[in-house]
């Protein structure tokens, strides 16, 4: 498909390289060649996350017919793709909650881990994994209950804290993340598929690592729920003090033969976006596809250099697009009762943030949005950043400011027509930013 005119249609070729980003990133285009051959036992697909409807698909779509086929892989509600016609269902997909837990992935969580029981090293293992996992795969240590590990969860939602530090957390209340499920697959082979939606890319901490080993630690754990203030029940915290959660390490026994392998990455989806913008007659640069961050903050030094290039053509010369991934964070303000102010995610909150930055700079246009389709728990990608969104926003009595301080991303542009909606892109790569600059 030929790009829009950025020059007459910069929304629309914005758009096109979102698409394209996405598009770089599905399953079915980067599985066959990680797929093994049919083991001398059984063949049992596990796995969890938002692009886990289109990994099954295309797992089943490759695999050969005739081979044994079975398991169960957890997705988020609303994720299941459209079956293509003629491709026969084997391996079973359930819904459940993103990004805070909920009953129904526990149980799928129940059912995946008593999968592996009776497993022979006749048999293989092969694990989907994907961003979103995390919640998806829910089964907290004992002694943890459900509503305390969605309260952990929300928390740690809201507190600004990073992936990492996040994905430390929850793999230390868990009795199936950070290596725990790969060490109930003995002595089978496992080989995890993943798709990366962590700066950096490390498999560790997509989902929360469950079939690799995992170097972070008890003590790192409790130094993470001190920094942000988040409390957990009592036994649970005197467990964690005195290292009794400890995850499986690298060089664990239990992770020997196994294969992980990356099959999309964030930075493969922005260099794709950028293939197109230079067919389009654009210079393109690619920042980096680690960002992280506060997301205002984030968008505002994207500002400062968007305005470096369209006044003084540094240090880039227009016209060009300036591209970029990671995983960005929104510290949430909450109301008396604990709920957020406003509605949004990571991407609209960004845009905010380089919409103040930008202050209406003419010839700058951005976007940015989450390649799984949804940025946060809203309808929404992302939202759009024209040189005349403060002066349309102002025209209704919308100033800035107020929506940033209750993080309130979707009730701004929402009523300017400039939110990205795309649907579930049945992927996830994480933050996707391009800022178009003519």
């Amino acid at each position: 498909m030929t790009a829009p005119n950025p020059a007459s249609q910069p929304r629309q070729f914005l758009e096109h390289l979102y698409h394209a980003a996405v598009q770089r990133a599905l399953p079915l285009h980067n599985t066959a060649a990680y797929l093994p051959k049919p083991p001398k036992g059984r063949t049992i697909v596990l796995g969890a996350g938002k692009a886990g409807g289109s990994m099954v698909q295309a797992v089943e779509a490759l695999w050969p017919a005739d081979a044994p086929l079975e398991g169960l892989v957890v997705t988020r509600y609303h994720h299941i793709p459209p079956r293509p016609a003629g491709l026969k269902q084997r391996i079973e997909l359930v819904e459940a909650a993103h990004p805070v837990p909920d009953a129904a992935g526990l149980a799928a969580a129940q059912r995946i881990l008593a999968m592996t029981q009776g497993l022979t090293a006749d048999d293989l293992v092969l694990c989907l994994i994907s961003g979103g996992g995390s919640s998806l795969l829910t089964l907290p240590a004992e002694g943890l209950t459900l509503e305390d590990k969605q309260r952990i969860n929300k928390d740690l939602l809201n507190s600004g804290a990073n992936i990492g530090e996040m994905n430390c957390v929850r793999k230390h209340l868990s009795r199936i993340k950070g290596g725990r499920l790969a060490a109930a697959c003995a002595p089978a082979r496992v080989i995890t598929l993943t798709i990366s939606d962590v700066p950096g890319d490390d498999p560790s901490i997509i989902a929360s690592g469950p079939t690799v080993p995992d170097a972070s630690t008890c003590a790192e754990a409790v130094a993470i729920l001190a920094r942000y203030g988040i409390a957990i029940p009592g036994g649970l915290m005197s467990l964690l003090e005195q290292g009794a959660l400890e995850t499986p390490k690298p060089g664990d026994a239990a992770f020997n033969g196994h294969e992980v392998h990356m099959i999309a990455t964030p930075q493969q989806s922005l260099e794709a976006a950028a293939a197109v913008a230079r067919d389009a007659g654009l210079t393109a640069y690619i920042l980096s596809d680690e960002m992280e961050g506060e997301s205002r903050e984030v968008g505002k030094v994207h500002a400062a250099l968007a305005r470096a290039v369209a006044l003084k053509g540094q240090p880039f010369q227009k016209p060009c697009v300036i591209l970029s991934g990671g995983e960005t964070t929104v510290t949430i303000k909450k109301q008396p009762d604990g709920t957020p102010k406003g509605r949004g995610g990571r991407a609209g909150e960004f845009c905010m943030g380089l919409a103040l930055g930008l202050q209406g700079q003419a010839g700058v246009y951005a976007l940015a949005a989450d390649t799984d389709g949804i940025d946060g728990v809203e309808d929404n990608a992302g939202a759009f950043v024209a040189p005349d969104t403060l002066e349309r926003a102002l025209a209704k009595g919308m100033k800035l400011n107020r929506y940033l301080d209750r993080n309130d991303a979707y009730g701004y542009f929402e009523p300017l027509g400039d939110l990205v909606i795309t649907g579930p892109t049945n992927t996830n790569v994480n933050d996707f930013r391009a800022i178009l600059v003519l």
